[in-house]
């Protein structure tokens, strides 16, 4: 059967969603539609708003979500009808060598670099008023139902609040695991995160629950400190405080650099910052924000020459089927809070209020 519900569908670029009635087709073989209940904004989806992330339009956006599973195509086995879950951009087909290899998390099947807005099989789910629309990611889930090829969605605890457990698709996870997967953050180490939203606050749980010692938080907007310092932080800087460049004020206070440094913004300039600010020799620099399309990044290579890393991270690090039950299972059990990351709750048709408020830093 084909659902009609409400999606909010993105026509063009730096424009409001647009909230439509859109029909969802039934899941082909291996595909699985889900009735979304909750779900996150996130930098990324505004990314593709104003032309950071280029991705075809029309389209329906979101990529954080959870959900209750209405129907499953043909073949699939591992997910039935009622079974709570949560959509994964980043699927986890089991057979390409990324999934294979111990090393990689990034599924060769996922739809972040080829940006074609479709489904596996190179065609849509969604259309609205006659016209076919693009999915994101492989997710799409700001609409009341959405379809997914089964390596992207993940089966987990019935007993699990889907409304908090939503970020586990993704601000939780992948802030969480660029400490404690990407980096592999060790006790007693020095750590600076450099943007303090929902994923860098992640990454300040994940450097806090690795035992580094000193965890320094880096925002511009001083207001992120409070909450900052509640989930870790040991040190909040605000780089309009100084006259000096940011990584020169890390230096300074931590004598020979961070061990470990997080870019959670997007910015090239951050980025080459969160590289300088480490240790010359063995300090690492993870990126962890999504970088703008059009922008090249220029440094000196002798940041590297001398033995620092940079390295990215994408979810996390985690490879998504097998470790987003297990994710949810440890909030079950108390382990990391989800919370504080929760500062707004609104009713569907205010998403673009919601958007409001990531672009204001509330």
């Amino acid at each position: 059967q084909v659902i009609k519900c409400k999606a909010a569908v993105m026509w063009e670029a730096n424009k409001p969603f647009s909230i439509e009635e859109v029909e969802v087709a039934p899941p082909k073989a291996h595909e699985v539609r889900i009735k979304i209940v909750a779900t996150g904004i996130c930098r990324s989806d505004d990314h593709v708003i104003t032309g950071g992330l280029v991705m075809p339009f029309p389209i329906i956006l979101g990529h954080e979500a959870a959900g209750i599973v209405e129907s499953v195509g043909q073949g699939v086995t591992s997910i039935k009808p009622g079974d709570k879950v949560i959509p994964l951009f980043v699927p986890q087909c089991g057979e390409c060598n990324n999934c294979l290899s111990t090393k990689g998390n990034l599924c060769s099947k996922n739809d972040i670099g080829s940006a074609a807005g479709l489904m596996p099989d190179g065609t849509t789910r969604f259309t609205c008023k006659g016209q076919a629309v693009h999915h994101f990611i492989g997710t799409s889930t700001f609409t009341e139902y959405t379809v997914v090829h089964e390596a992207a969605v993940a089966k987990i605890d019935s007993a699990a609040p889907l409304e908090k457990v939503c970020l586990i698709g993704c601000g939780f996870s992948t802030g969480y695991g660029a400490a404690v997967q990407t980096a592999k953050v060790e006790p007693g180490s020095t750590c600076a995160v450099f943007g303090l939203g929902g994923v860098g606050l992640s990454v300040v749980m994940g450097c806090k629950a690795a035992g580094a010692s000193r965890i320094i938080a880096v925002d511009i907007n001083s207001d992120k400190f409070v909450k900052a310092k509640e989930l870790g932080a040991t040190e909040c800087v605000n780089p309009k405080d100084f006259k000096k460049p940011i990584h020169e004020v890390l230096i300074e206070m931590t004598g020979h650099g961070v061990d470990y440094s997080f870019e959670v913004i997007g910015h090239t300039e951050t980025m080459i910052a969160a590289l300088a600010c480490c240790q010359y020799n063995y300090g690492v620099s993870v990126i962890v924000g999504v970088p703008p399309a059009a922008q090249k990044i220029t440094f000196d290579p002798m940041l590297l020459f001398t033995g620092r890393t940079w390295k990215g991270s994408v979810f996390g690090g985690w490879k998504s089927k097998d470790s987003v039950p297990k994710l949810v299972a440890d909030y079950m059990k108390k382990k990391f809070v989800l919370d504080p990351l929760i500062t707004h709750t609104l009713p569907f048709t205010k998403i673009n209020e919601g958007f409001d408020l990531l672009r204001t830093g509330k």
